[in-house]
């Protein structure tokens, strides 16, 4: 008789967690819709007190560039004979290609770190120099050797891309578990084998925080790399618009590079959650 008065809470207490996680995401939802409010409040309040729109447009004027600049209006197209939509197509293009090869660079030269004492040694100060330098500062010698044309962008997106990538990777290769190599090499793999099938396993989680992170740094150089023939370009489109005191096409430029960056950084947790289905849990 006492076991049957005292199953019901068992249960009830087993699915409380999971009643609870939409409560909690509506919680945090309406925390953020409540942050955004308050923000556009003072953003409009601030807009109003200045009554200067070249220096603080209201949201309305960037609402309006952003209508302006998605259609045809009065025979304009967009800005600068381009939609807002092709310049961040343009630009996303340009950040993809330059963090694919930023990326893959970082990856075999943070194993090459990682494994290679020597390597290590000679590489890690020149990574740590390259990491230090804004993108400004080696753009200008890209555009010498290159040109105007794509490839000293490309240059400049690959080589910021590249240090997050290098370091993260030859941390993990190095942090991997005394242990668990030992044993490897105990049960005869290979060098190459103990690195495919332990350490990277091991250290793809701390590697994928690196290409976030490198990601994040391509897409933060984007406007450096199309000050120079950058338009189409959205960081052209911002840079264009700064030489013509065009505050809120500026605004509008940003709001659009944080939203896409927010997005992108949404879809590599997805595929980080995918792939790495083991991080948190070893």
């Amino acid at each position: 008789m006492s076991t049957l008065l005292t199953a019901p809470p068992a249960v009830a207490g087993t699915t409380a967690p999971t009643a609870s996680r939409p409560a909690g995401r509506g919680r945090r939802l309406l925390l953020r819709l409540i942050a955004l409010a308050v923000l556009f409040g003072l953003w409009e309040l601030a807009a109003r007190t200045t009554r200067n729109p070249t220096f603080i447009p209201s949201p309305g004027a960037v609402w309006h560039q952003l209508v302006v600049t998605s259609t045809t209006h009065d025979g304009v197209r967009g800005y600068s004979g381009h939609l807002l939509i092709e310049h961040l197509g343009v630009s996303l293009r340009r950040i993809l290609i330059g963090s694919a090869i930023g990326v893959a660079g970082g990856l075999v030269l943070g194993l090459l770190m990682g494994t290679v004492t020597w390597f290590r040694v000679v590489t890690e100060p020149v990574v740590t120099f390259v990491r230090a330098l804004p993108p400004l500062a080696y753009f200008s010698l890209f555009i010498i050797w290159f040109g105007i044309d794509e490839t000293p962008k490309l240059w400049l997106l690959s080589i910021a891309a590249m240090p997050p990538v290098a370091v993260a990777t030859a941390s993990a290769v190095l942090g991997a578990p005394t242990g668990l190599v030992e044993a490897a090499r105990a049960l005869g793999a290979s060098k190459w084998a103990v690195t495919r099938d332990v350490v990277l396993p091991h250290g793809l989680p701390e590697i994928f925080t690196g290409v976030r992170i490198a990601v994040g740094v391509a897409y933060s150089s984007v406007v450096a790399a199309e000050t120079i023939n950058g338009v189409p370009g959205i960081g052209g489109m911002v840079r264009d618009a700064q030489r013509y005191s065009q505050t809120d096409v500026v605004v509008l430029g940003l709001f659009a590079i944080g939203l896409s960056g927010l997005l992108i950084d949404a879809l590599l947790q997805i595929a980080e959650k995918r792939l790495i289905p083991w991080r948190g849990r070893a």
